[in-house]
């Protein structure tokens, strides 16, 4: 029995992996532009935790839209950063890779705002997990933080501040561009968590 965790090297996957202690990490290079920087972070915390990380490569780029291979969005794209079925593209080629390793339950890190894309909410993860259970192998796939927002999962892992600041949640490039809805998120969390820092010594007398 393994459990393993997608793990993209974002906020969410590293906080998930750290409050879930997965036996497994995949990492998958797809031919995201921050692709470099994702799989370089994700063996750190990989590495840290103690977790064994398998690495995918395989260049989907001529199917991409938008930020994640710094092109323009095709029509149908509800957002810059829409890579059309990317969720359904990963979790089939993660569970490609783990049913050599004995995998039966794969985690994604998927968290309550990602329910913008239909790829992000319960009704998908019930979906693929029956597809992929009904298969060999019958891998389970799990979102445990889909109903948490980022900062509430990152409160309920636990995880020190030292390791998550290894996140890299830039769409656009393997340095941080800062006006992508993944640079803003990460922004917008720290600074949510900084103020809750602030504010928790006050609540506590």
């Amino acid at each position: 029995m393994s459990k393993g965790i997608l793990l993209s090297g974002g906020m969410d996957s590293i906080a998930l992996a750290y409050w879930q202690k997965p036996d497994i990490a995949i990492t998958i290079d797809y031919g995201q532009a921050a692709a470099e920087t994702e799989i370089r972070n994700s063996a750190i915390v990989a590495k840290e935790l103690g977790i064994a990380h398998h690495i995918i490569q395989i260049d989907c780029s001529s199917l991409g839209s938008g930020d994640l291979i710094n092109d323009s969005s095709i029509e149908a794209s509800p957002s810059t950063e829409w890579w059309p079925y990317r969720n359904q593209l990963l979790i089939s080629l993660a569970c490609m890779k783990g049913i050599s390793l004995g995998l039966t339950e794969l985690m994604v890190g998927s968290v309550k705002s990602d329910g913008f894309h239909k790829d992000g909410t319960t009704g998908f993860f019930e979906r693929i997990s029956s597809l992929m259970e009904y298969q060999e192998g019958s891998i389970k796939v799990t979102s445990p933080c889909i109903h948490l927002s980022t900062v509430e999962l990152i409160k309920v892992s636990g995880i020190p501040r030292s390791l998550l600041l290894w996140a890299h949640s830039c769409h656009k490039s393997n340095m941080p561009c800062c006006n992508c809805r993944g640079c803003n998120k990460y922004r917008q969390t720290l600074t949510e968590l900084n103020r809750s820092d602030e504010e928790s010594p006050a609540q506590n007398h």
